[in-house]
């Protein structure tokens, strides 16, 4: 990157550090620190749960998941709205009026310390896992414009987020990400402006995006009705939907955050807010990432955007990489003569065969691209390469003017230093209060507490680190995180339905309940072919439907 580009990452990051740091200050107790005394706006609350689910896994796992299979990931966020709205009569007053630190602090009021232990524990690490997922999403970023190791990136970035994470308290957590949402947005129409400018000047948008229709990239709505595929309307607006009311309503890294609104109905808005604002802007990711498959029509792309393994591959076959090199750029000609083609042919009345021309052409260049993919994974002997995570850096630092590329690249590194430390800041309240004070030191004083939350916090920095090594390879990032999530938050959710909707649950039934609801999971992932949202159905129905039988069955016996 360019001098000035280096200069707007390190001034930005370096003023969010110092602000997030000067904000900590005052806060000598467990409230202060892990809940911001419960003094924070309803409008800060909303941007900080938006900024805590979307982290840089949005702009970089969500823009490459859009570059290769186009818009219809936007299912996903269907059911979010109507999750909001359940949580806002459900979840938000009954941890609110319980005046508890965690979610899972409500469970033993409800049950007993055993549900909740259980239940954090999962928490712990379910999250924990997520965390090194959010860790890894900058690292390929840095890894490229730096030419680091990935290894060295994740522990530089985890490390130092984890750092100040320890230093700092919820409160400059929150008041970071109400920044990061900012410089996000603003990087985010820049890109868009960038890639419309610098389209071909007989290109328009409405043209643009008419190629992209074709290559079927702007698809949004699959009706069809089948349990294997990922995206469709049913997925989005059912299983989705136990995904979000788990996540929003059973996660402490997001009940953590509504539980610092001052009052109840400002940690209501401050979700509804987050719902009605989530899918617009995730529509304008996907979008960015249909652009950069737009503008890649016109100019060549890398054939493959990982150029470290590209380079080694090649300099275990260079004669083979060099014919892939030469056919991939032949074949790229072809396509974008047949785009253009497709275009000049608006004007007529007749585009049946220039539009098959064209399909035909992106067709044979999909073929050459996993050819190319396939030729690193055999060379490199890693069958789980993919190179999804690094086509919107690439694009970026490649294509984007001086102080722009600097601007997204801060943008990204904020979304992630914000999240990560949102993410190790609820699992060191977890970590704090759900095993430490309630096990281990039950008369501590404040200070005890906080200097063990610290403690906490840094094990778990370590922890995320470590699963981040092994992330980057696995796929979209942001397919990778929500897989991970959905192993296991259908059942915890599970639990909380019985806790909040079924006045005869008891407590074996709601811990062996969730047990049996972890292992259906297991057993669905092992050995069915569903897709990974609808585990959450799966967990969280099995949980209730054992918890009640459990329960009653229990209740008839005594």
């Amino acid at each position: 990157m360019h001098f000035y580009d280096w200069s707007i990452v390190f001034a930005y990051l370096a003023y969010v550090i110092w602000h997030g740091l000067k904000l900590s200050r005052g806060f000598t107790d467990t409230t202060g620190f892990f809940l911001a005394g419960r003094s924070l706006p309803w409008w800060a609350v909303g941007l900080s749960v938006m900024a805590t689910q979307m982290s840089a896994i949005t702009l970089i796992g969500t823009t490459g998941q859009a570059y290769e299979d186009g818009m219809r990931f936007i299912q996903f966020y269907f059911g979010l709205p109507l999750a909001m709205i359940i949580l806002c009569v459900t979840a938000v007053p009954f941890f609110y009026r319980a005046r508890v630190f965690t979610a899972y602090e409500y469970l033993e009021k409800r049950f007993d310390a055993k549900t909740r232990t259980l239940t954090s524990f999962f928490f712990l690490v379910s999250r924990g896992l997520g965390v090194g997922v959010i860790i890894a999403a900058p690292a390929v970023i840095l890894s490229i414009v730096l030419g680091w190791d990935e290894l060295v990136t994740i522990f530089v970035i985890g490390l130092s987020t984890t750092v100040y994470t320890m230093l700092g308290g919820v409160q400059a957590v929150t008041w970071t990400d109400v920044k990061q949402m900012v410089i996000i947005f603003v990087g985010l129409t820049l890109v868009v402006y960038f890639i419309v400018a610098n389209l071909p000047a007989d290109v328009s948008l409405n043209d643009a995006l008419h190629v992209a229709g074709a290559a079927e990239k702007l698809q949004t709505l699959d009706f069809s009705f089948d349990l294997n595929e990922r995206y469709t309307i049913w997925s989005g607006m059912l299983a989705a939907l136990f995904l979000f009311l788990s996540y929003f309503g059973c996660d402490q890294s997001q009940v953590q955050r509504y539980l610092t609104a001052r009052s109840v109905d400002e940690g209501r808005t401050s979700l509804l807010m987050s719902a009605f604002l989530k899918i617009p802007m995730q529509f304008l990711i996907l979008l960015i990432g249909v652009l950069v498959f737009v503008f890649y029509q016109f100019q060549q792309p890398p054939m493959i955007f990982n150029a470290v393994e590209v380079t080694r591959a090649a300099t275990i076959n260079p004669v083979l990489h060099e014919r892939l090199e030469t056919d991939f750029a032949d074949i790229h000609e072809r396509r974008r003569v047949a785009a253009m083609r497709f275009i000049e042919a608006r004007t007529t009345n007749n585009q049946s065969s220039t539009r098959n021309d064209y399909i035909a052409a992106n067709a044979a260049y999909l073929d050459k691209r996993r050819e190319a993919t396939e030729f690193v994974r055999e060379t490199n002997a890693d069958r789980s390469f993919n190179d999804v995570n690094y086509v919107f850096p690439v694009f970026v630092i490649e294509n984007m003017p001086i102080g722009v590329v600097g601007l997204i690249v801060a943008a990204i590194l904020a979304a992630a230093m914000s999240s990560v430390a949102a993410e190790l800041n609820s699992l060191a309240t977890a970590s704090t209060m759900d095993f430490y004070r309630r096990y281990i030191n039950r008369n501590g004083s404040e200070k005890a507490l906080l200097t063990f939350g610290r403690m906490a916090t840094l094990v778990w920095g370590v922890f995320a680190c470590i699963v981040a090594t092994f992330a980057t390879n696995l796929g979209s990032l942001i397919e990778v995180v929500n897989t991970f999530g959905s192993f296991f938050y259908g059942s915890l959710l599970g639990v909380f339905v019985l806790a909040f909707g079924v006045p005869t649950a008891r407590a074996p039934g709601a811990f062996y309940g969730l047990l049996f609801g972890m292992v259906s999971v297991w057993i669905a992932s092992s050995y069915t072919e569903i897709a990974f949202l609808w585990f959450n159905v799966v967990g969280c129905f099995v949980t209730v439907a054992a918890g009640y039988v459990i329960s009653n069955v229990r209740t008839g016996g005594s």
